[in-house]
């Protein structure tokens, strides 16, 4: 186990969905170096809640393929479908405090909707939440929970004081007024929740939560201060420190690392299938990983646990200085 001398908490949080493949192990990589190179802890976290998506014993692949390539947690991994109580705690406090709502649209009354405005335009294969059920649900049933994120950005001077180290510098909202963070490697961000997103969904039709309300939940209670992640949950982020905010939580900092790109030059996934990762030469993984993240390859390392030493001072030169 590292010395947690620092105060630095970070994750690697995978889906079992299948095995890990060398997109993933670069997001692995980079949380493990980032804490590392702080002197702080690095946690596993299995992100099951999505179970009709899991397969059956991937996560423990999953941990075999880490502790290959010599990446392993400091504490137990947790399991979120083992958390559900947390989360209906949570959505029980935002419902309380009047920041979310029970919604009875389907995806075909979305679009309708939006197409009847004019609007009929989806984000990353997504709708935009019109507020259909703002008002209530008028007389059909409750299907999902959203988070109310106009009402929320109207009186975020309500909410308690955002304990955070310079990831977020907001202003008074009103709904047209972005929300802006600050990423330690692509620099200044910003969303427009309410316009761009809408009213997200925290528990689905099906009765699962969804995940950004379990990692948002999951990320405070287990003390994370920093997240590092691939550049395609970067959208994420800002829905993310909405809830935060909304339920009075910490926001971490976020490093947000590039991505592996298949041959059609789209993100390497298992929704496209990505091949699994090959750790029958782990220090020909870690150096592909390493040289994704800019780091060169450590040349004299002969055995992962080398090469990563040698990885740590690359990467704390790379992504942890004053600027980062």
């Amino acid at each position: 186990m590292a010395s947690y001398l620092s105060g630095y908490k970070g994750r690697f949080a995978p889906s079992p969905t299948g095995p890990l493949h060398a997109g993933s192990l670069v997001a692995a990589l980079a949380s493990w170096l980032d804490a590392r190179a702080h002197q702080g802890l690095w946690l596993v976290r299995i992100e099951d809640v999505d179970t009709p998506r899991c397969m059956p014993g991937a996560d423990r692949i999953i941990l075999q393929q880490l502790a290959a390539c010599g990446l392993e947690s400091d504490e137990t991994p947790v399991y979120q479908s083992q958390r559900r109580a947390l989360y209906r705690q949570a959505l029980d406090q935002l419902v309380a405090h009047g920041l979310a709502y029970p919604c009875g649209c389907t995806r075909s009354d979305i679009a309708d909707t939006l197409a009847g405005a004019g609007e009929a335009r989806a984000r990353h294969g997504e709708l935009v939440y019109p507020g259909t059920c703002r008002s209530g649900l008028h007389g059909r049933a409750a299907r999902t929970w959203r988070l109310l994120t106009a009402k929320y950005e109207e009186n975020t001077a309500q909410v308690q004081e955002i304990r955070s180290q310079d990831a977020i510098k907001t202003g008074v909202f009103n709904d047209d007024v972005e929300l802006m963070w600050h990423d330690r490697l692509l620099g200044k961000q910003g969303q427009n929740v309410s316009r761009e997103v809408g009213d997200f969904v925290l528990k689905r039709a099906d009765g699962l939560w969804a995940y950004q309300l379990a990692v948002v939940v999951d990320d405070a209670a287990q003390g994370m201060t920093d997240i590092v992640r691939g550049q395609d949950l970067a959208d994420n982020t800002a829905r993310q420190i909405l809830l935060q905010q909304a339920l009075g939580l910490p926001t971490p900092r976020y490093l947000h690392t590039p991505l592996v790109l298949g041959l059609n030059g789209e993100k390497l996934s298992k929704q496209n299938a990505a091949q699994a990762l090959d750790t029958g030469d782990p220090l020909a993984a870690l150096g592909q990983a390493g040289r994704t993240l800019g780091l060169g390859d450590p040349v004299s390392a002969n055995t992962p646990a080398r090469w990563l030493q040698q990885a740590v001072p690359l990467w704390a030169a790379r992504c942890c200085s004053p600027a980062h």
